[in-house]
């Protein structure tokens, strides 16, 4: 090697790890940090050591190898035994764009964000927090959230505390933390013990006035008037027992109670309203009172109404959906299901096309063979025609097998034993990721609950602008003319 070409090598010692590269690999890349270090006046804007002959970086030396290794060959990779927030930092300070992640490694680098995300679903609705269950990022917002509250513990006269409001604003986060959240207090237990039992003797009760010990038969005696003629109408119905309608009222006076306290005590109504559980809560209370309010009527349209209600009784199940306020297992199902959009899509489609194909190759298969007798060729075979093939396609590719509808002649056998085969696939292919997520969203709830919570987070303070980690002279650096717009240093510098 020349001597031309050993003054174009370079040293960098990042983190007290040494490299050694030339000065043409660092070019590969204009506009990035590493770039500079190849200009001539790269000494006096860095932290240059004369008596090693080195460049020095306070960074993660581990990291930088592979920041290295995207000068050499042009190739990104991310390691997979370091954090992604720790990586992405990195790849900022050095001025890559995270675009140039390699296919390869993509999934592995926007991993720790879906994390983040999922970790943010799963906060607890603590009444310091944002709407959404997320702390404040910074402590302004902290402050305006606990002001918001009234939960601001400093002294009214402080800089910055919140005002006056009287008691309100002392008891109003306290009563929200104790129907909202049961890991507040000992107190917030008790209530959402309460709520489940409540919920449970709610759920007990909508079943057992169908079974026919707790139905009454009455007779209902009925005048009707027309014209100068009265008449008596005998008719008969079906009535709950009293001791089930007094049961579903307590019940409903306690849901009742606990929707009132939590839509008063609130600290966003707005986001109170939108939110699908709360919805659900007042669609299972309204059809009691309207019931118990048209009872008493006797005009027809009343009696019509009051039967329409008693039709939509069954929405009190959807009380069961309030169990996801006390068990985590239920809202990661509900993250789950809403996560794997794509993948019940997926699975629709490829049970659509296995059922067309399957009802049509059925349908022709049965008639081989037919009797001339039989010109339609239906006598011999359940499939009369291909939409009722679709149903037995349903039951066959589900592996169900209900035994209502099955083929009769050899061929149909072949179509139905490959109709099995082929559902037995389709449900295979996306389950497991669906299972996946499962499994992500769970580990990720339990690492949340099992996460201790710090009261404040220690944010190191920022270097000075002439530490020797950053550039010396900003007036000087020559990333004021050669940095790309699109490069995060550029925001960062």
């Amino acid at each position: 090697m020349g001597k031309g070409e050993d003054s174009d090598k370079i040293t960098i010692n990042v983190g007290g790890t040494r490299h050694e590269t030339y000065k043409s690999t660092l070019r590969t890349l204009p506009g990035t940090r590493l770039a500079w270090l190849a200009d001539p006046d790269a000494q006096s804007n860095f932290d240059f050591d004369g008596k090693s002959n080195e460049f020095f970086f306070d960074r993660h030396p581990g990291i930088f190898s592979y920041v290295l290794n995207y000068y050499r060959t042009g190739k990104l990779h991310c390691p997979a035994d370091i954090c992604g927030p720790l990586f992405e930092e990195e790849l900022t300070y050095w001025g890559i764009d995270e675009t140039d992640v390699e296919p390869c490694c993509w999934m592995t680098y926007r991993q720790h964000r879906d994390a983040e995300e999922a970790l943010d679903i799963f906060e607890s609705p603590e009444p310091g927090g944002g709407a959404g269950g997320e702390e404040p990022e910074e402590e302004g917002g902290r402050e305006m959230a606990l002001q918001r509250l009234g939960m601001d513990d400093r002294p009214p006269g402080a800089a910055g505390a919140a005002g006056g409001g009287g008691c309100c604003r002392n008891w109003q986060p306290k009563m929200w933390a104790l129907f909202e959240d049961p890991y507040s207090s000992k107190a917030a237990r008790v209530v959402a013990f309460a709520s489940l039992f409540f919920i449970l003797v709610s759920i007990t009760t909508f079943c057992l006035e169908t079974h026919e010990a707790f139905n009454i038969d009455v007779n209902v005696t009925e005048t009707l008037v027309v014209g100068n003629t009265t008449t008596i109408l005998l008719t008969h119905k079906v009535e709950t027992e009293p001791i089930l309608t007094y049961i579903e009222g307590v019940c409903v006076l306690w849901f009742t109670l606990e929707f009132l306290v939590r839509i008063i005590c609130c600290p966003d109504k707005l986001l109170f309203i939108k939110n699908l559980l709360n919805i659900i809560d007042f669609v299972a209370i309204l059809p009691f009172y309207l019931e118990v309010g048209l009872s008493g009527l006797s005009s027809k349209a009343a009696r019509d109404v009051l039967g329409f209600l008693r039709v939509v009784r069954f929405v009190r199940i959807l009380r069961i959906f309030k169990l996801t306020r006390h068990f985590v297992g239920l809202r990661v199902l509900g993250h789950t299901l809403r996560a794997s959009t794509n993948e019940f899509l997926l699975l629709i489609i490829f049970l659509a096309l296995g059922v067309l194909i399957f009802a049509t190759m059925i349908y022709y298969a049965e008639r081989i063979g037919a009797k001339t007798s039989d010109p339609r060729g239906s006598d011999h075979t359940h499939f009369k025609n291909i939409p009722i093939g679709f149903w037995w396609a349903v039951v066959t590719m589900t592996t169900l097998g209900y035994g209502d509808m099955y083929p009769k002649t050899w061929s149909g056998m072949v179509v139905g034993a490959l109709c099995a085969l082929a559902g037995v696939l389709t449900i295979a292919m996306p389950v497991p990721v669906i299972v996946n997520n499962f499994g992500m969203y769970y580990s990720l709830a339990m690492a949340k609950q099992k996460l201790p919570k710090k009261k404040k987070k220690h944010i190191p303070r920022p270097a000075p602008l002439d530490s020797p980690t950053y550039c010396k002279s900003e007036e000087n650096s020559p990333h004021n003319s050669t940095q790309s717009d699109t490069c995060p240093l550029a925001v960062e510098e």
